[in-house]
């Protein structure tokens, strides 16, 4: 066999080392534009779990790699004159220079050519079986196929350069400082003696301000140790090509071209916040060899690697994704309390979560604990986050757990019935903080679907009653959640045809254009004046009647497409008068019924408001349309909002995953300063728990899991042993007896966790430098 590599860094060595040592008569050359020792940056990071995969790939490259680096445990955060560590993390730094000679040697050992200075194309192997396109970043090869491989690349605002220094480090540290010109961050970590790794970032802002983009190498590098003159503890600071760039998120459709596969950088990038791109380049070359030892013949093998790998590296790229945008978006939290502001960085991808910091650093959880306790009105420094009380005007909620709003599609001319009260009621006993009902139509012709309850009638009323009152005798409050469906009227049964239209039976609807759901929905009426006032009196004569109902929240829905919301979408309204254009416009009647809402609702009873934050379409809402509409609500005296996303036209493109539309309720909470409820594919309370901790959001809504699990709080509160949860009376022996078998599970669960962490690689009496 016969193989080329174009492209000397680790990605291309590394497979090169693998399959020559298995297949010791294949003919494999690499080829490297640069000199042998010439490297920009200056280390790389790995974790004890990569460490893991290199001892299994290879044991001779794995123990040069580890007799060459620094070990440590810690990370630390430095911020706002306070340092936070947490152990139990398992990093080594080594220098890329000296990975880079270690990987060459072996190669050389096992009878790889390498070839340096050489500009090289596949057209220049001919005669090759293989060929690696392992060109980095900027890859000539992918581009000159662009049209094949489909490249996305993703210019992030924030500005950053690599530079070094000679200040010992002990930990992985964030250095952030705070100047007039803006916030600076330093992603530290020492790599071999004297010799540490200095990645500086900042945004584009504050970029400008400080005047870097006109300034040398030497000067940026002095400013900056102007700027980090505390943490560089009298070093300086050491360039090396640190130019100032912005880091290109790639990604490909396709990895393989005939007999050409793209590897490492060229295929696709993670941000260096998670010190990712090297282990990502070299697990790539563990796999593509993987594939190859599997057998078959080339194509079979690139087919193999590239299904095989894809979703691995889609993972790592959405947690470097996630983590990444949180160092763009530091000014959101940087008047957190240091606690809180820490716990954001480690959490920042979700990778690492509230549970996971509990086993490794149990004093700064119990720091954070206090923080949030503190923090909320009446708070319990015994409970986690998730079990600390939350007021909302003259509503006080037991615990930061909400029942989500969820459409049951079960009542019979819109009156809710028996299957509604056992619903709500076992939810009521569940522990949950607050119970949202589904959402409820103030008119037959505001309905999705035959089976939406209502309050537009007595019986209605009378039944609402009777659910509200015996959610109130178990503890629990509720809100009504009131909504229109719109253009989205008139349609089936969720489990019949979700949005499809009716075959008989229909009524008909409005919405602010004619504009239907899909192209066989029936098309609605362009609403005017006289259709704005009547709904807006249907809405007002249901916000009576629930008053009289007894519930302890109303909720204005303007989200997933329904009427309200497609007034605030472009994508739906497309009015040329006073009530379309400009997000000014598409606000108004949304805004003119809420303030109407308001003005009836008892003042000392909340109003919250459910939005879609993106349509993921193009042309929809954009961040600055969301914080203009959640400022513009808070303005006229919404307490809550409650942050969804999507379902507004039927061509919409969700990028769906965990927690995955928290990002716009984190963005609404902390720029537009209310309070939020986040939803969205939340599924466990260590979630619950790390979203309230970072600060993300204030309630955290669960649909499925409430589904299958009516006493999910409950459950919870015994595995945190949060015994304050109010139950039934006639359960408290079962509670007990939850409480006790919880707490030994918990703990056995600790003790596997504890044993399934991946084994130190530190050298024997290493002292974590």
């Amino acid at each position: 066999m016969r193989i080329a590599v174009i492209g000397g860094g680790p990605a291309g060595l590394y497979f090169a080392i693998l399959m020559k040592r298995d297949r010791p008569s294949a003919e494999i050359i690499v080829v490297e534009r640069n000199q042998a020792d010439d490297t920009f940056g200056f280390g790389v990071v790995f974790s004890d779990a990569t460490l893991d995969a290199f001892r299994d790939a290879d044991e001779p490259s794995y123990r040069a790699i580890t007799q060459s680096f620094a070990y440590w445990d810690d990370i630390a955060i430095i911020a706002r004159g306070h340092e936070h560590r947490v152990g139990g993390n398992g990093f080594c730094g080594c220098s890329r220079r000296t990975l880079l000679r270690l990987l060459q040697a072996r190669a050389r050992e096992l009878g790889v050519v390498l070839e340096f200075r050489r500009e090289a194309s596949p057209e220049d192997f001919p005669d090759a079986d293989l060929i690696i396109a392992a060109d980095g970043v900027n890859s000539p090869i992918r581009t000159r196929h662009a049209a094949h491989f489909q490249p996305e690349v993703d210019l992030r605002p924030n500005r950053f350069a690599w530079m070094g220094s000679t200040r010992p480090l002990d930990a992985f540290s964030f250095f952030f400082q705070e100047r007039a010109e803006g916030i600076f961050i330093a992603h530290a970590y020492q790599y071999e003696a004297g010799a540490s790794t200095w990645v500086l970032e900042t945004d584009p802002a504050t970029f400008d301000r400080a005047g870097l983009g006109a300034m040398s190498e030497a000067e940026s590098a002095a400013y900056l140790e102007d700027v980090f003159a505390e943490a560089l503890q009298g070093h300086k600071l050491i360039t090396n090509r640190s130019l100032w760039r912005q880091f290109p998120m790639i990604r490909c459709a396709h990895w393989v071209k005939d007999n050409i596969v793209l590897l490492g950088d060229a295929k696709a990038s993670a941000h260096f916040s998670i010190g990712s791109g090297t282990k990502l380049a070299m697990e790539d070359a563990i796999a593509l060899h993987g594939a190859f030892m599997a057998g078959g013949s080339v194509a079979t093998c690139l087919a193999r690697f590239e299904t095989g790998r894809r979703e691995e590296v889609e993972k790592i790229q959405h947690a470097a994704d996630v983590s990444l945008v949180w160092f763009e978006q530091v000014k959101r939290f940087w008047n957190f309390h240091p606690a809180r502001f820490a716990f954001g960085v480690m959490t920042r991808s979700k990778a690492i979560t509230w549970d996971n910091l509990l086993l490794r650093a149990p004093e700064f959880v119990g720091e954070v604990q206090d923080v949030v306790a503190q923090e909320a009105p009446g708070g319990d420094a015994r409970n986690p986050p998730m079990f600390q009380p939350f007021v909302l005007r003259g509503m006080q909620l037991a615990n930061r757990v909400v029942v989500s709003p969820m459409c049951l599609y079960s009542a019979t001319e819109g009156v809710p019935n028996d299957f509604h009260l056992i619903h709500y009621g076992a939810r009521a006993m569940g522990g949950a903080g607050l119970i949202f009902t589904e959402m409820t139509c103030p008119a037959p012709e505001a309905r999705i679907t035959p089976g939406c309850a209502g309050l537009w009638n007595d019986a209605q009323q009378a039944e609402w009653t009777r659910i509200v009152g015996n959610a109130h005798a178990q503890g629990a409050k509720m809100c009504l959640q009131l909504g229109h469906a719109g253009r989205k009227g008139a349609t089936k049964l969720m489990w019949e045809g979700m949005d499809q239209p009716l075959e008989s039976g229909a009524w008909p609807i409005i919405a602010p254009s004619a504009l239907p759901y899909y192209p066989h929905s029936q098309i609605p009426r362009a609403m005017d004046r006289a259709d704005m006032d009547r709904v807006k009196a249907e809405f007002l004569a249901a916000t009576r009647r629930a008053i009289a109902c007894g519930f302890d929240m109303l909720e204005l829905h303007c989200a997933h497409g329904y009427l309200l919301g497609s007034f605030l979408s472009p994508l739906t309204n497309h009015r040329a008068d006073e009530y379309g254009g400009s997000v000014e416009n598409r606000l108004r009647f949304p805004l003119e019924v809420f303030a109407a809402l308001r003005a009836l609702w008892p003042a000392e009873r909340p109003i919250s408001v459910r939005v879609s934050a993106t349509d993921w379409a193009e042309g929809g809402v954009t961040d600055a349309d969301m914080l203009a509409i959640a400022r513009a609500f808070r303005d006229a005296g919404c307490d809550l909002l409650d942050v969804s996303t999507g379902q507004t036209v039927a061509d919409a493109q969700p990028m769906y995953g965990r927690m995955f539309q928290l990002p716009w309720a984190d963005m609404l909470r902390n720029e537009a300063g209310i309070a939020v409820m986040c939803v969205g594919s939340i599924t466990t309370a260590d979630q619950v728990n790390t979203i309230i901790a970072a600060g993300r959001a204030d309630l955290v809504a669960l649909a499925r899991p409430h589904l299958t699990d009516p006493s999910f709080t409950l459950h919870a509160a015994a595995e945190y042993g949060a015994r304050g949860v109010k139950t039934p009376v006639q359960y408290s022996y079962g509670k007990d007896a939850l409480f006790r078998m919880a707490k030994r599970s918990r703990e056995d669960l600790m003790e596997l966790r504890r044993k399934a962490k991946p084994a130190s690689h530190a050298p024997q009496g290493a002292n974590n430098t």
